[in-house]
């Protein structure tokens, strides 16, 4: 059963068409992963889906509702985690809690028992009236999940949930992330980062240039565009003709990117002979193979 419905969405800003016809089915109870490079809308998407941008064009239910005319009762069933950190530093840990309910409409007595639990949960009880700026990354990062938790939420929306976190903070997130998956808590995960989204999503959709160009589970996208295994080859400039010649000679499906050439999709005895290196393919294999290796801006 979808619980975000998203039908024909299309917003333009002047002549720049930021999202171009997006249809999309989001599954209640799964973390679905929104991927692509800079400028490739998935930040409009997010904001339309949010009720905080109207689209141009096009429709979007969540959970039932029809965005256009129940925007804040949308808003009341969604948590929203920012990429950016803007919790209250002149407020201490609780209170950033209590004080985001208050948009909710959350009694009081309500307010601290949901901030209680919240910080329980998130290992930050030890922490309640610390101010903002004695936490660590890690800390802010499980703060503003809990925030977004505060008025238990359907749907959980993630712009880049550890971004700027060291490995066991990121971890230590993820695990969060996987408990409210099972908890029932619908996610969308906007990320740049592969791993994550091969980590915890069931589906992914990869967009670019406005448009979602492929949906699906992160092992079907590396089976289908690039196996299970990628070949490797680090070359000299003098070295380049020849060996894409050599590819050529034996069909062998590649790509380049500035000193390194990269085979997809080979079978046994292929790649026998030539310099190099294998290495299981990954998601990011994918991202790169469908959006490109330059610099988008």
């Amino acid at each position: 059963m979808s619980i975000i419905k998203i039908s024909h969405l299309t917003k333009k800003f002047k002549k720049l068409v930021a999202v171009d016809d997006v249809n999309l089915d989001i599954e209640e109870g799964e973390c679905f992963g929104l991927l692509g490079p800079n400028g490739a809308g998935k930040t409009t998407l997010i904001r339309m889906i949010t009720a905080v941008s109207p689209p141009t064009v096009g429709d979007i239910w969540v959970d039932g509702l029809d965005i256009k005319k129940s925007p804040r009762e949308i808003k009341c069933r969604l948590g929203v985690v920012p990429q950016i950190d803007n919790l209250d530093e002149d407020l201490n840990v609780i209170q950033n809690l209590r004080t985001f309910a208050r948009y909710f409409a959350i009694p009081a007595r309500e307010a601290n028992t949901r901030s209680m639990e919240i910080l329980r949960s998130i290992q930050l009880e030890d922490k309640i009236k610390a101010k903002i700026d004695e936490l660590s990354g890690g800390m802010k990062r499980r703060l503003l999940i809990g925030r977004g938790l505060i008025n238990n939420p359907r749907i959980l929306m993630l712009d880049e949930p550890s971004i700027g976190l060291d490995p066991q903070a990121k971890h230590m997130v993820w695990r969060k992330l996987k408990e409210l998956k099972s908890q029932g808590v619908t996610q969308l995960l906007c990320t740049q980062n592969m791993e994550e989204a091969a980590f915890l999503c069931k589906r992914v959709a990869v967009m670019h240039q406005g448009k979602i160009i492929v949906i699906d589970s992160p092992p079907a996208l590396v089976s289908r565009y690039i196996g299970g295994r990628i070949w490797e080859i680090e070359f000299e400039p003098a070295e380049h003709d020849g060996l894409v010649a050599e590819l050529h000679r034996r069909k062998l499906e590649f790509e380049e990117a500035a000193d390194v050439l990269y085979i997809f999709k080979y079978s046994d005895g292929q790649t026998d002979g030539l310099p190099g290196h294998t290495r299981p393919a990954t998601l990011e294999d994918v991202f790169f193979k469908l959006t490109g290796r330059s610099l988008l801006e």
